[in-house]
């Protein structure tokens, strides 16, 4: 995957890796707010941290653009320790979605998205193509919008904004505490799927904080789960995490419709079979070998089908069968504590 993101210039700018080694954040009072983490998002990456209130999801999402300093550890962007940069100049180059946006009310929406680059010295043409441009692309007319105030906007439109103002200064890494959770769970689809859109473009190494299974698999390349007192339970794909969650805590976390969930994240090629004789697949249900399962058990049920035909620029590959769909790998035993 080319990890790459548009610039103003319309160069190409790498994304960054991110390092967390054994990283740790304990209070005065004695209060673990993260116990030792480490974990690798590469280049080009959506991490995604999930966990129950209390597991310092957002506190790690806090110490990756310096507003708390670790008790312990070091972050590492592009294997720079990021305590030896100053903090107001780092925070300029790392873009931050929050749950409630944080646009300014009395700034128009295009004065909104230029902020970080006015502060980084750009002149005012350059700014305010840049803010169009940003506009446009999280799909929002600037002629439109861009004149407008905050609460002249829906919630999922403040969104975007916030969305468009954190990729202006086209940051190498962008960080979202809960973006989506303040809308109602229709626009949220809809803003997670315009998201999916937006990345395959920017190419942004991410890390979201989120409380919800069902987002983090959708948008996740990899799911960090944390427990309370942040202790990191297991960091994987969405579909090793449902298929084999590594202990009976994140069995839970994940929930027992988890076989369900997979069938969004798993693509078909990963399960078929070779294919057997063509008499026997000639009048089944063909399906892309990169499509989900969801895909492939929608074929079968149009279909009335069994089983269904994966193919691969109309070559048959191989073959699914309904059966198969839920078949989830036995769970990993977590290693025996003394």
């Amino acid at each position: 995957m080319d990890a790459t993101a548009i610039n103003d210039s319309g160069v190409g700018r790498t994304a960054a890796s991110i390092t967390l080694e054994n990283l740790g954040k304990v209070y005065p009072d004695g209060t673990v707010a993260v116990g030792d983490i480490s974990l690798e998002v590469r280049a080009g990456e959506l991490a995604v941290l999930i966990g129950p209130s209390g597991c310092g999801k957002s506190t790690v999402l806090r110490m990756l653009n310096r507003l708390i300093d670790p008790s312990k550890g070091r972050i590492l962007i592009d294997g720079q320790d990021i305590a030896a940069q100053d903090p107001v100049e780092l925070r300029r180059h790392i873009g931050y979605v929050i749950q409630n946006v944080g646009l300014f009310p009395h700034q128009t929406i295009r004065t909104n998205v230029g902020t970080v680059p006015r502060l980084l010295g750009w002149d005012k043409k350059r700014t305010r193509a840049r803010a169009e441009e940003l506009l446009e692309l999280v799909g929002l007319d600037p002629k439109r919008y861009g004149g407008r105030y905050p609460h002249e906007l829906s919630g999922g439109q403040r969104q975007r904004v916030g969305v468009a103002r954190a990729l202006a200064a086209d940051p190498r890494v962008l960080l979202m505490d809960e973006p989506f959770s303040a809308v109602d769970p229709i626009v949220r689809g809809r803003l997670q799927e315009e998201f999916l859109r937006l990345q395959e473009t920017v190419r942004k190494t991410i890390v979201l904080v989120t409380h919800d299974i069902d987002e983090a698999v959708r948008l996740g390349d990899r799911i960090a789960v944390l427990a309370e007192g942040g202790r990191l339970l297991q960091y994987a794909p969405p579909a090793e995490l449902l298929s084999e969650p590594a202990s009976e805590a994140v069995s839970e976390f994940v929930g027992s419709d988890r076989g369900v969930r997979r069938l969004a994240v798993t693509k078909v090629r990963e399960i078929m079979r070779p294919v057997g004789r063509i008499e026997e697949i000639e009048r089944l249900p063909t399906v892309d070998a990169d499509g989900t399962l969801y895909d492939a058990l929608a074929a079968m049920l149009t279909s009335d089908a069994l089983n269904v035909v994966a193919v691969e620029d109309g070559t048959p590959v191989g073959t699914v069968s309904r059966s198969s769909l839920f078949d989830v790998p036995q769970q990993k035993k977590a290693p025996a504590t003394a």
